[in-house]
C-alpha cells in the first residue's frame, strides 16, 4: 500500500501542476534557509562591530596611559586592544568563511585565516615571554627599565616580548589591509545644504511654518 502511494506521488510529481507545486515548495525552503543564513551573518557582523569598538577603546587607553607610569591600566588597555581585537579578527574570519564564494573569494578567507594564526602565535609568544620576564627571576622594577644591555639577565625574554608585540601589531595592520577590496565596493557621498548666507538668516521654510502656527493659533 505504501509503495503504491509512493509511486502515485512520483507519478503526479511529473505532471505540470504537481511539478509546479513541488518547485514552489522547494523554492520556499531555499528562501527560508537563505533568510536564516543572512540573519546569522548580520548578527555576527554586529558582534564584530562591538568587539571592534572595544578594541579601539583599548587603543585609546594605551595611548593615554604609558607603561612606565600606570602599568596596570596600560595592561588593561593592551588586553582590550589585542585580546578583544583577536576575537574581532576571529569573527571576521568566520564571516569570510560563511560568505564565500558568493560575496568573498576563497583567497580572502585563507589570507585572513593565515593572519589570524599569525596573530594568535604572536599573542602566545608575547604572553609567555612577559610572564617569564616579570616573574621575579630577573629582578624587580623591570617595568620602569627603559634601556637594556645584552649582558643583563632577562635580556632575551625582553627581546622576545618586544618582537612579539611588534609582530602582533603588524598582524593587525595586515588584517586591516584585507578590507581594501571590501571598501572598493562602497561609495560614500556627503550632501551639503546651505540654508542661509549668514548665521543670522532664518530659513524661509522655518519662517513660513512659524507664521502658519501663529495664524492657526489666532483663529
Amino acid at each position: 500500500m505504501f509503495l503504491h502511494f509512493l509511486r502515485q506521488i512520483l507519478y503526479f510529481k511529473q505532471m505540470p501542476p504537481s511539478l509546479s507545486t513541488f518547485s514552489v515548495k522547494k523554492r520556499k525552503t531555499q528562501f527560508t534557509a537563505f533568510g536564516f543564513f543572512i540573519h546569522r551573518i548580520v548578527k555576527l557582523n554586529k558582534i564584530g562591530l562591538m568587539l571592534g569598538l572595544m578594541s579601539c577603546f583599548g587603543l585609546c587607553i594605551i595611548a593615554n596611559f604609558q607603561k612606565c607610569i600606570l602599568y596596570y591600566i596600560h595592561v588593561v588597555g593592551a588586553c582590550l586592544t589585542f585580546g578583544v581585537g583577536a576575537i574581532y579578527m576571529l569573527v571576521q574570519t568566520i564571516l569570510s568563511y560563511l560568505m564565500q564564494p558568493e560575496i568573498h573569494s576563497k583567497d580572502i578567507f585563507w589570507i585572513r585565516l593565515t593572519v589570524l594564526l599569525w596573530c594568535g602565535s604572536s599573542i602566545a609568544s608575547m604572553f609567555v615571554s612577559s610572564v617569564v620576564l616579570y616573574s621575579g627571576l630577573y629582578g624587580t622594577d623591570l617595568v620602569q627599565k627603559l634601556h637594556w644591555h645584552p649582558q643583563e639577565k632577562g635580556y632575551t625574554a625582553h627581546i622576545i616580548s618586544t618582537a612579539s608585540e611588534w609582530s602582533l601589531a603588524f598582524s593587525f595592520l595586515s588584517f586591516f589591509l584585507t578590507y581594501i577590496r571590501d571598501f572598493q565596493k562602497i561609495s560614500l557621498r556627503a550632501v551639503v545644504s546651505l540654508h542661509g548666507q549668514t548665521l543670522y538668516n532664518t530659513p524661509q521654510s522655518s519662517v513660513t511654518d512659524e507664521q502658519r502656527l501663529l495664524i492657526a493659533g489666532s483663529i
